[in-house]
């Protein structure tokens, strides 16, 4: 398989996973904004994380910064698939933020809140998929 088609098809698996992604953190953004009980199959653990001092920034539901960067991971995905060279950038930048945001949300489920969102561990384990995808993923660049 050629590189151009390989990083196609990872690009279009990023957009793909990023979709998913951007479902759970707008299930949890809407469900923060509007006050409703999580559905979490009856796990304690979910409502203490989400409704921990953790779960906003200034205010505004983390779950909404996931959504936007989800959304952002997913248009930036497909114009990468398309050969934009500047979309992988953004990409792979976009990612490793949320690469080191989620590192530091898994350290507050673990070690400070002693509690675990399944919702937290999916989106934690999208963004670690993500992030091989962006690592695999083939320079733009021909080597001599």
């Amino acid at each position: 398989m050629n590189t151009s088609r390989f990083r196609i098809i990872l690009y279009t698996l990023a957009a793909i996973i990023s979709l998913a992604g951007l479902a759970d953190a707008t299930y949890l953004t809407v469900q923060a904004l509007t006050g409703e009980t999580l559905v979490c199959g009856g796990s304690p653990d979910c409502f203490r994380v989400l409704g921990s001092s953790y779960a906003r920034l200034a205010g505004i539901p983390m779950a909404a910064f996931g959504t936007l960067a989800y959304f952002g991971v997913f248009s930036f995905a497909t114009f990468a698939a398309f050969g934009y060279t500047r979309a992988r950038a953004f990409l792979t930048l976009t990612v490793g933020t949320m690469f080191l945001v989620t590192l530091w949300l898994l350290y507050v489920q673990t070690f400070i809140l002693h509690a675990f969102c399944r919702y937290c561990l999916f989106s934690a384990a999208l963004v670690f998929g993500l992030s091989g995808i962006v690592v695999l993923a083939p320079s733009s660049r021909r080597s001599p």
